[in-house]
């Protein structure tokens, strides 16, 4: 499809709390840095969200004809419970409950994470760092905020100090909270009295002498405080300020909060021009968690095996459902949901397959096939609204039926632009694919091509006896075979 060249694509800034148009700093290069996963455990739907959400920015930026560097990290370290100043390495606590080194559970789940995003057509990213083999960039950046004065050493950990950042600086910019709330509203924590502030956060931490992953450093045996690995390899791959930042709602505070201050400190200016968040998840209603016995991993909706599935769900539909919402919606995931969602799909993707087979007619008129495409380009320039472009894809789909069921006509010139308007925005950019090696849809879609093929052979040598008992076994199997003017088609009752 020819992309307008006066179409300008707009994003919702975090930061602003507005859609602004999107202009890099060093066209066409886009600098662009997503959080990924702690890997301690299987990805779940929390993963996936983020992931399906900037992919699907990545692919279109590259459309557009940017040059990306996509960064996404891996948090291997540093990343303490509940998110606090306080508490025990998440991946260290794992490989003490399984009794394993701590790097044991990293390659583990990070190997299994890598597998699920590729079911799900998940584009790797240009680089992919550790935040274990940045430690000494982690370092320097603790080193430079410290001699600039906005941090101080405590008891061999490493703090923010916030109060004096604020005097100059909006400690609560992207979230849009007040310092002083934050103080108020901080409860104590152990460990917090070696802060001046209970809104400071670390930088660097002293490790307990039980805590496995430690490195040495000028203040003591630790590591590095979680929201630095985000700062430090960002500044590393990217530059000092770079386009686009993105990643979950839940990580805007305090993470993101404390990015934009440690690395204004660090580099003497903002981070990052776009900040993007895709929304939260819930299930049938509910936030997901173990307590409410709803945490389900991706591996649990492609297996079915699970006591709230009704089925197993394809990586294809779970991306699908994803992209069929907005993503600055919160997205609800039921079983009604998703079997509406898998039907959906199904139509599209046979759609796509089926504009391959259509005849042209030279004779047909104008079908004005170019509207949709710029619909599409419209949709996704407007702060990427998938389901909008969806809708416009789900035209075009009702068009291919209809020629394949004689109702209407094409001229190969229109033809041309359907079958382009399915690849670039079914495939190339929304990122669906017809799956294989594990989809008994698709090996079905397989099986009947061959028995339909098989059928008309029988027709052909006028031996109907043969004909009428393949379409009677079928329609036994619950499965209806049509005969159009376009060919023969099937679908299941």
């Amino acid at each position: 499809m020819n992309i307008d060249p006066e179409s300008k694509l707009f994003v919702y800034n975090s930061l602003s709390r507005n859609k602004e148009l999107f202009e890099p700093l060093s066209p066409p290069h886009v600098g662009m840095y997503v959080c990924g996963p702690t890997v301690y455990g299987d990805a779940h739907l929390g993963h996936a969200r983020p992931a399906i959400t900037f992919d699907l920015l990545f692919r279109y930026l590259k459309h557009l004809g940017y040059k990306v560097r996509y960064v996404r990290n891996i948090t291997d370290v540093g990343h303490l419970e509940n998110d606090a100043d306080e508490g025990e390495d998440k991946i260290a606590k794992k490989a003490r409950v399984e009794e394993l080194e701590p790097m044991e559970i990293v390659q583990y789940y990070t190997v299994r994470y890598h597998h699920n995003m590729d079911q799900l057509n998940v584009l790797r990213p240009s680089i992919e760092p550790h935040a274990s083999g940045h430690i000494i960039e982690q370092i320097e950046m603790v080193k430079s905020i410290l001699e600039k004065g906005f941090a101080y050493e405590s008891q061999g950990s490493v703090y923010f100090d916030v109060e004096k950042y604020s005097k100059n600086h909006h400690y609560g910019v992207l979230s849009g909270r007040k310092l002083d709330e934050l103080i108020s509203n901080t409860r104590k924590l152990a460990g917090q009295t070696e802060k001046r502030n209970s809104a400071d956060f670390a930088i660097w931490k002293k490790a307990e002498p039980a805590h496995i992953m430690r490195w040495p450093s000028p203040w003591s045996d630790g590591f590095p405080g979680w929201h630095m690995e985000c700062s430090a390899m960002g500044c590393k791959y990217l530059g000092d300020q770079f386009d686009i930042h993105g990643g979950g709602m839940d990580l805007l505070f305090p993470h993101h909060e404390s990015e934009i201050a440690q690395s204004t400190i660090a580099n003497g200016k903002a981070p990052v021009r776009y900040w993007m968040h895709n929304n939260m998840i819930t299930i049938n209603g509910q936030k997901m968690g173990k307590s409410l016995g709803n945490a389900l991993s991706l591996n649990d909706f492609f297996s079915g095996k699970h006591e709230l599935l009704a089925q197993a769900y394809s990586p294809m539909t779970i991306r699908f459902f994803m992209l069929q919402a907005h993503y600055r919606s919160t997205l609800d995931f039921s079983n009604e949901a998703l079997q509406a969602a898998d039907k959906g799909l199904k139509r599209l993707l046979t759609a796509a397959h089926e504009v391959k087979q259509l005849q042209a007619d030279d004779k047909a008129p104008a079908q004005n096939i170019g509207k949709l495409g710029e619909e599409c380009y419209a949709a996704l320039n407007d702060d990427l609204n998938s389901p909008i472009a969806i809708a416009r894809l789900f035209d075009a789909v009702r068009l291919v039926n209809a020629v394949k069921d004689g109702h209407t006509r094409i001229n190969k010139n229109d033809l041309s632009l359907l079958q382009e308007l399915f690849q670039v925005f079914v495939f190339d950019i929304l990122g669906l694919e017809t799956e294989t090696g594990g989809s008994d849809d698709y090996l079905l879609d397989g099986l009947m091509e061959t028995i339909i093929q098989l059928r008309q052979d029988a027709r052909q040598r006028k031996d109907y006896a043969t004909s009428d008992l393949i379409r009677d076994k079928l329609a036994a199997l619950q499965i209806v075979i049509k005969d159009g003017k376009e060919g023969t088609s099937w679908e299941r009752k």
